[in-house]
């Protein structure tokens, strides 16, 4: 079944070899062992080529400073109002930080870590899901947490992941906590992906939005030396995906302060040029035959990706 499905759950396989789920996870386990299978909370999957999601704490700790600038350009999207969904991740969280001092804001959220960071908001409404927590991320998942998203419609999802590539839009390495983030995504208008230079490039196991349904991406710039990176960046831009570079401050801070934020934020999306700091125009890396698609011969190089990105039909 997992070489035919790429990955199935154990509940799945219990109800098809007739036993229990304890049988059939200690069986998984011995398989794992033998280099058969990779075991994922609640199922399993075809071994290697994949990235093994990390624990949390090691996720909160790695690329901080890009995370925290990704955070604050995020939070200057979302206008006073506004209702949006909030999906889990260390980068949502920092989102959510910062969504406090959105007055009139109702968050959907399946997320622990982005219930508290806004408990103590006077002007924000929290509303959260029902499921069965998931320990390692603090999330709320399964049948529960979608079953709780049925009929709603918000304007934005802000979603996090493992892995995000042009081909197979964004992903995450476990399943039930795919099936939650798909739900989000049907609840909304646009969806906005939050992701450091890290997670491009990077496959895993279940995908959670395709390309097409992606409005627009928020990351950091790339290195020199990451030209995967750049490849994925250039490809998602050739798929209609809004590119929105933010840049770290000195200290991890991004560098505009919230007075003048949501303002430039407006700006660009009208496509005006601010001036904001904390948002950087990142050259579009020319391929191997010279011209990127869609700029002419006297094309600047420079020209935004945001720029570049076609229209789309949905």
């Amino acid at each position: 079944m997992v070489r035919a499905n790429g990955a199935v759950s154990l509940r799945e396989l219990a109800r098809v070899v007739q036993t229990s789920e304890v049988t059939v996870r200690r069986d998984v386990r011995a398989l794992e062992a033998e280099g058969l299978v990779d075991r994922r909370h609640g199922g399993a999957v075809l071994p290697g080529g994949f990235t093994r999601e990390s624990g949390f704490p090691q996720r909160a700790m790695a690329a901080t400073a890009e995370k925290t600038a990704i955070a604050e350009y995020a939070a200057g999207l979302v206008r006073e109002g506004e209702a949006i969904v909030v999906g889990a991740g260390t980068t949502t969280q920092e989102l959510a930080r910062r969504l406090a001092r959105v007055p009139g804001l109702t968050v959907v959220t399946n997320s622990l870590l982005v219930a508290q960071a806004l408990a103590h908001a006077n002007r924000v409404e929290v509303v959260m899901t029902g499921g069965t927590l998931r320990g390692s991320n603090y999330a709320l998942v399964g049948s529960g947490a979608e079953q709780s998203l049925l009929g709603l419609r918000v304007s934005r999802a802000f979603l996090s992941g493992s892995g995000l590539t042009a081909d197979r839009g964004l992903s995450t390495s476990n399943m039930l906590a795919a099936s939650v983030d798909r739900a989000l995504v049907r609840a909304a208008a646009e969806v906005v992906v939050l992701a450091d230079h890290s997670k491009l490039g990077a496959e895993t196991a279940f995908q959670t939005v395709p390309t097409d349904l992606i409005t627009q991406l928020v990351t950091d710039q790339p290195p020199p030396e990451s030209e995967r990176a750049g490849a994925e960046l250039e490809a998602l831009a050739d798929q209609g995906v809004r590119i929105s570079v933010a840049v770290p401050a000195p200290g991890g801070k991004a560098g505009a302060d919230r007075g003048d934020r949501g303002e430039r934020a407006e700006r660009g999306e009208r496509g005006e040029r601010g001036g904001d700091p904390s948002r950087r125009d990142m050259p579009l890396p020319a391929p191997r035959g010279g011209v990127h698609p869609g700029l002419g011969s006297g094309g600047p190089l420079g020209q935004r990706l945001t720029d570049l990105a076609p229209s789309r039909r949905r």
